[in-house]
């Protein structure tokens, strides 16, 4: 293809740029940090220690209370809601940010007399731009050159394409609505190219394009909730269920115990207690904040915002394997699939082709473009320049395009590149290759080499061998001559190189005029045969046998003959020796959707694969309960990738396909995929050891605070040491947590079942046995004389030092049992230099704690511990271990046990 036009300069894009504006469209409103903190305060938690705040700042005002206690407690609400609501915000602004400037649309713009690939927010008004097919219209224009079918269902909502070309000579530019788009010459930001190539002068930009101005009513945020995030937000439900019920349950028990058992049923003493209003206020506000510490303590908030930090702790180590995420639902199903539909070529293959031999009619082998003979040659040439989406610079320099015809303009010699892409030959009509046609061709006219003095005008065509030589009756021999074709011969030299993993290109021409629905035409002449060689990527040999060895099963899809595709296949292990099932569409097509069902587990490869092929394999995946896994670069791809439960788009590939998709691979490689699966798992995983920390936390607690009035205590910890252990549960444990390492060990682990609960057996028997122990250690530490006899001054026992005990004792239980959360295996610090946000937070937790001790006084019931006194709770706190390590021994053994 040839274009002459220059586009503007630096100089006068910059002009427009301060004349018209930027490409830019105003960002959408999102909810800030100010709207974020205000939602939050409506928690029902925080509007429950609001009203206890208000209710005890009235009773200080009258004595009943410390002035203190309501100024701590507004402090430490204040505290806990800020530290969840900037660390929610930060990470969420961060994946935002990452994901936009990952996922930045670029396109062909000429620009100071070169075609540069600019990103899409430095188009300008009068920018000259290339749109080729799955290219997304960048700004408003009209088209000046070329034609092109484009779906505009983001503006109009309609999804069957339409036809935009240059405007006829007598036609007038309506002034229309902005609602309307139907002018055939005009092209509108948003739209996608689904075939053609076309050339377009940008009219408006930014928010003056029609986008623009629809921008708030075309918002396509997504504010679904993953299935994750649904499961996480039920756990928190039924937990929370329980901890109200609790606390009202303590609410009346308190109540009780104060009214009528400490004064043994007698209605005189009972009626003498409710004549002394302070004492009764007192009690009921005492009742009342036991009854909100079990809510505090028991509520798992955090829970649900988990899975938005977890993700943006990972979004940078993702990034940094070339894996964008877009959707959260993509990264957290990678981790459950069972069956994933690839591409091969610059997935499994480099995406590289290098041509390494050429074919004629004849059966004449040439290696070399210079050892085909001289008038052969000058027809190839011309064939294959005249009928490519490529630019040829005047330097020889190919830019744009396909892979395929890229690889056809290296075959041959610069110097009759140069020559050639300056021929007086006009392009009348061309169809572009895609997946389902195999086949691009071109109607040109003008300067034809033929030794034919009758043509003027000659039909250039390139695809898919057996598409091709079904209409081809000719060949061109060595002189230029037309000779009839023997198709048997020249197919069993095909097929030997397509063994050799040799991708087949035919190029052919005729006399006849391109049918009108872009057809072949009936009668060709075969020019020869181009075989291109994409090599194996090194490393997709070791990441298929892991994806293989986690349980997933790989099928290759390609548009290649079942020679080549299997030739690719072997040589990347996909096949391993056992051949199972290799189809191609054709044999696809054969069967019914029940008879594909029984052989879908045995399919490693189908060949010449179709779209339509992609979405029916997705759909009988899907039938049987498996979580289905597909990859796609092409607009035809896109059906196909928002059918699967998660659609990876390649990084070179259209913008549709990477909008249809959940992840985005930005090197399409197959080693970023099986990364992608890992970090799935891993980040599951994450959550999961989140959880076991936190309701053991939420159950130790609770139980504690329920029990303690039981056992003569009635505050083992106050609000505000709740709200401490609060802001550890929730922000600092994620933050923790988030940052667990994508082990390599977890590909070898099964997939994670689809309808997989939450909570596993062995989550219950971790938060069970760790909870049980902490809550019976406690109350026996908190009643036996033993313990009150060595948390003493001056030789006589102290009620706050002993309490100041305990409540380190309680959080240093907690932050020792994360060292047990975090690994299901008996080395506690596996890995653990590999994840240093666990080990920052595990030390400012304990640094924290240890300075609340001696500052905190009053407020946080808390007063300075002797060296003495920190040893023995260290010593008690680190017993939690080797309790989770006998569970673990005894899980073990029970399961050796079940498999004998």
């Amino acid at each position: 293809m040839k274009y002459t036009f220059e586009g503007l300069s630096s100089q006068q894009a910059e002009s427009q740029r301060k004349i018209y504006g930027s490409n830019e469209i105003s960002a959408q409103k999102k909810e800030g940090f100010f709207d974020k903190l205000i939602t939050n305060f409506k928690d029902p938690i925080i509007i429950i220690l609001c009203i206890a705040l208000l209710i005890l700042v009235v009773l200080s005002f009258f004595g009943v209370t410390e002035w203190y206690e309501a100024m701590a407690i507004g402090v430490a609400v204040l505290l806990a809601t800020l530290v969840s609501t900037y660390s929610e915000f930060k990470n969420e602004s961060s994946f935002q940010k990452l994901q936009e400037e990952a996922s930045r649309i670029t396109c062909n713009v000429f620009r100071n007399g070169h075609l540069v690939r600019l990103p899409i927010g430095e188009m300008v008004v009068s920018d000259i731009v290339l749109l080729q097919l799955g290219d997304k219209v960048p700004a408003d224009g009209i088209i000046i050159h070329g034609e092109v079918k484009v779906n505009q269902a983001s503006l109009t909502g309609e999804s069957e394409s339409v036809t935009k070309k240059v405007m006829n000579g007598d036609s007038q530019v309506k002034h229309q609505k902005v609602e309307e788009t139907t002018e055939d010459h005009k092209l509108y930001r948003g739209s996608v190219i689904e075939d053609g190539e076309a050339i377009c002068k940008v009219e408006a930009v930014g928010d003056n394009t029609l986008y623009g101005k629809l921008a708030k009513e075309l918002s396509e945020s997504d504010d679904r909730l993953s299935p994750l995030q649904v499961k996480l937000k039920g756990l928190a439900r039924l937990i929370s269920k329980f901890g109200y019920i609790a606390g009202s349950l303590v609410f009346v028990t308190f109540l009780f115990n104060k009214i009528v058992l400490q004064h043994s049923f007698d209605a005189v003493l009972i009626n003498n207690y409710f004549q002394q209003w302070d004492l009764v206020i007192q009690d009921f506000l005492n009742a009342a904040i036991l009854s909100i510490i079990i809510v505090v303590a028991a509520v798992p908030e955090g829970l649900p915002m988990m899975i938005a930090i977890v993700l943006s702790l990972n979004m940078r180590k993702l990034l940094r394997e070339k894996v964008l995420v877009r959707k959260l639902l993509g990264i957290e199903t990678a981790g459950s699939l069972n069956i994933l539909f690839t591409d091969k070529t610059g997935t499994i293959t480099k995406g590289v082709f290098e041509p390494h031999i050429f074919i004629s009619g004849g059966g004449g082998v040439y290696n070399r473009y210079a050892d085909i003979p001289s008038a052969l040659r000058e027809v190839l040439c011309f064939a294959i320049v005249e009928n490519t989406s490529s630019i040829i610079s005047s330097t020889g320099n190919v830019e744009g395009g396909n892979q395929s015809g890229r690889a056809l303009l290296a075959f041959i010699d610069k110097e009759d590149l140069v020559k050639k892409s300056q021929s007086k030959v006009k392009l009348l009509h061309s169809v572009l290759f895609n997946s389902a046609r195999k086949f691009s061709a071109a109607r040109v006219g003008g300067e034809i080499p033929l030794n034919s003095n009758s043509l003027d005008q000659v039909t250039l065509i390139n695809g898919a061998p057996e598409i091709l030589l079904e209409n081809c009756t000719h060949y061109l021999g060595a002189e230029g001559n037309s000779s009839p074709l023997n198709y048997e011969e020249l197919s069993s030299l095909l097929e030997d190189l397509s063994r050799k993993g040799i991708r087949l290109i035919a190029i052919a021409m005729s006399d006849q005029n391109i049918p009108e629905d872009d057809s072949l035409p009936e009668k060709c002449t075969l020019i020869g045969i181009i075989g291109i060689r994409d090599e194996i990527r090194a490393e997709s040999k070791i990441s298929i046998e892991k994806a293989q060895d986690s349980g997933v099963q790989i099928v290759m899809l390609t548009g290649d003959r079942k020679g080549t595709a299997v030739a690719i296949a072997s040589e990347a292990g996909l096949l391993n020796g056992d051949k199972g099932h290799i189809l191609t569409s054709e044999d696809l097509q054969n069967f019914s959707d029940e008879e594909l069902k029984l052989i879908l587990p045995k399919i490693h490869v189908v060949a010449r694969a179709l779209p339509t092929d992609k979405s029916r394999l997705v759909r009988i995946a899907k039938s049987l309960g498996l979580v289905v896994g597909m990859t796609g670069d092409g607009v035809n791809d896109s059906s196909a990738l928002k059918q699967s439960d998660v659609g990876f788009a390649m990084g070179s590939g259209s913008e549709v396909s990477k909008e249809a998709s959940d992840i985005v691979i930005l090197d399409d490689n197959f080693s970023s995929l099986s990364n992608a699966i890992r970090y799935g798992r891993t980040i599951f995983k994450s959550i999961r050891k989140f959880i076991i920390f936190q309701l053991t936390v939420n159950l130790s607690a609770v139980s504690i605070v329920f029990l303690g009035p039981f056992f003569g205590i009635e505050f083992p910890l106050t609000i505000i040491q709740l709200l401490w252990i609060n802001i550890i549960m929730d922000t600092l444990a994620a933050i923790a947590f988030g940052g667990e390492p994508a082990l390599e060990r977890f590909m070898k682990e099964p997939p994670i079942k689809r309808d997989a609960h939450i909570l596993t057996r062995d989550m219950v028997s971790s938060i069970i046995t760790g909870a049980v122990f902490i809550s019976a250690f406690s109350l026996f530490f908190l009643t036996s004389d033993y313990f009150k006899g060595i948390f003493t001054r001056n030789g006589v026992y102290n009620e706050t030092v002993f309490l100041t005990a305990f409540f380190n004792l309680f959080v240093f239980f907690i932050t020792l049992n994360s060292f047990n959360a975090r690994t299901e295996r008996f080395n506690l610090f596996e890995n653990i230099s590999q994840n240093k946000n666990f080990i920052r937070v595990i030390s400012l937790i304990l640094g924290m704690q240890v300075l609340f001790t001696y500052i905190g006084g009053n407020v946080l019931r808390a007063t300075a511990l002797t060296m003495h006194e920190w040893l023995v709770i260290i010593g008690c706190a680190l017993l939690i271990i080797p309790i989770d390590l006998t569970r673990k021994l005894v899980k073990r053994w029970a399961d050796k046990i079940y498999q004998i």
